[in-house]
């Protein structure tokens, strides 16, 4: 097995995957840190009891959140044949929002972060979202990017305030 450490990261640079190597403060770098930091929020969310449904959801987003990190992490967007995010996953996240919005009353003001633990640690994970999608757009500004990783994420920070707000409700 191989060692944790390696000693190739001392000097502040990082690999890529395919082994080139950058600056750990890179657009790039951020990017995969905000990822693995809203990948990590909602790690968290998970150890609360929270309905099926929702579970269900939180598990893909961040399966779909370590392709997001592979694609990042691959320069000129990595291998055509690995997964790259896309119409039907930015639709999956839509789906969840309309079907959590029905049972919520439409919103008259703003809403403060908190609640019950769950719902505030969903809030938490929101604005990491917001915080990855910030982190993205320099990517994109700087380089290559797959337009639907925005459009996903930007997405994502939507369901998961509206999570919060149902969580919270229950």
């Amino acid at each position: 097995m191989a060692r944790i450490y390696t000693r190739k990261g001392d000097d502040g640079t990082t690999g890529l995957i395919g082994g080139k190597r950058v600056s750990k403060d890179s657009a790039t770098i951020e990017a995969c840190g905000a990822l693995d930091e809203l990948n990590a929020v909602i790690g968290v969310v998970r150890c609360h009891i929270m309905p099926e449904r929702i579970e269900k959801v939180l598990q893909t987003v961040q399966e779909s959140l370590f392709a997001v990190g592979a694609e990042l992490a691959s320069p000129d967007g990595g291998d055509p044949q690995s997964r790259r995010i896309g119409e039907g996953d930015i639709r999956m996240l839509e789906i969840e929002i309309d079907a959590l919005e029905k049972s919520l009353a439409p919103l008259s003001h703003f809403v403060l972060p908190g609640g019950t633990a769950p719902g505030a640690h969903l809030h938490l994970a929101r604005a990491a979202a917001r915080k990855s999608e910030r982190r993205c757009v320099s990517v994109a500004r700087n380089g290559n990017l797959n337009p639907g990783i925005l459009v996903y994420l930007n997405r994502l920070s939507d369901l998961l305030f509206v999570m919060a707000r149902y969580v919270n409700q229950q």
